[in-house]
């Protein structure tokens, strides 16, 4: 047995070093191949999923254009890796990718443990429970008992053994390996309910046989601050992921967006909105980019309300409501340090 864990010690040791080299000067190696690697999930609507002719869309797909526009001014410079949740961690730690942009909840053993950083929270959530409506649910507190569909190798699975455990009730765990086969087990009767984080729940309702047919319970059982994730070592990566999220943050507060970026890059008198177009300081050059950086990204994806909007929101299929993800100054705990 000590022969064993010394064994597996050794290859997570090696893997997590062979990370740290990579890790040093990902910009740079980014530059060199010309495009960004970025882990992506392979089918969950309003965050990442490709279509019938390989094209993708959605809010974590967005954010890594929004990467490639800071970097190359042009979105087309990503290629994105589909990865479930049991690969996404060895994929980024190895340097199959250079950056985890797949609703991946940010925890204190993935943030020291694995190797990984989570430079900034793009998406707050929560796990919550679907039912059918013909079974009279209306609480998670009636699941006592019930049989409980969930994916494997992912936060939910320890989130719903916690809840139950505090809530002195029982159930019985029906997991599978990826989110595709979690959901039709569940949309096919295999079990009475299925859990994920919120934002899931509603994006796969819309691929339910009858998706009117299925309710989401009101209680939020977990804390799920989704973010990007990149290998620890590089300080300067993890700076333009960070600044490329508050940046279309600190773009939405000032009233920036795709349609109004030219004419304000030419005529304003704002400070705040000088430095973040890039007309006065030299911010971009601090992380390696062109101070033109934002703008970049403005132009060419959109500041965060509009990412948001377009994806998840009210301009899609999900309808999601801003809630946590409003801006700080509208009730949300999205909150742009200031680029100055």
């Amino acid at each position: 047995m000590k022969t064993i864990v010394a064994t597996l010690a050794f290859g997570l040791g090696a893997t997590l070093l062979a990370g740290a080299a990579q890790a040093q000067g990902t910009l740079n190696s980014i530059k060199q191949k010309g495009y960004i690697s970025c882990g992506s999930n392979p089918g969950l609507a309003g965050f990442g999923v490709p279509d019938a002719q390989g094209r993708w869309t959605g809010l974590d797909v967005d954010f890594c254009r929004a990467l490639s526009a800071a970097i190359f001014n042009d979105v087309t410079k990503v290629r994105f890796i589909p990865l479930s949740a049991k690969d996404r961690f060895t994929a980024l730690q190895s340097g199959e990718v250079d950056i985890l942009s797949r609703n991946t909840t940010w925890t204190m053993s993935r943030d020291t443990a694995l190797g990984l950083d989570f430079p900034a929270v793009n998406f707050y959530d929560g796990q919550g429970f679907m039912v059918k409506k013909k079974l009279g649910i209306t609480s998670a507190k009636q699941l006592d008992g019930a049989s409980i569909c969930t994916q494997q190798g992912t936060t939910t699975e320890l989130n719903l053994a916690d809840y139950f455990r505090a809530n002195k009730m029982k159930y019985e765990v029906v997991a599978f390996a990826s989110a595709d086969e979690t959901f039709k087990a569940y949309d096919a009767g295999r079990c009475d309910a299925f859990t994920t984080d919120a934002s899931g729940l509603y994006a796969e309702r819309l691929r339910a046989a009858v998706p009117d047919d299925n309710i989401v319970l009101p209680e939020i059982i977990s804390k799920e601050p989704l973010a990007p994730a990149v290998r620890q070592g590089d300080a300067q990566w993890a700076d333009i992921v960070r600044w490329t999220h508050y940046a279309m943050l600190n773009a939405e507060e000032a009233g920036i967006t795709q349609g109004n970026v030219d004419q304000l890059v030419k005529s304003t008198d704002n400070p705040d909105i000088k430095r973040i177009l890039g007309t006065e300081g030299k911010y971009g050059a601090d992380i390696g980019l062109t101070n033109d950086w934002a703008y970049r990204i403005i132009k060419l994806v959109g500041n965060y309300g509009e990412v948001f909007e377009r994806n998840v929101g009210q301009g899609s299929p999900l309808k999601i409501q801003r809630g946590l993800n409003a801006l700080w100054s509208k009730g949300g705990l999205q909150y742009g340090p200031p680029i100055r």
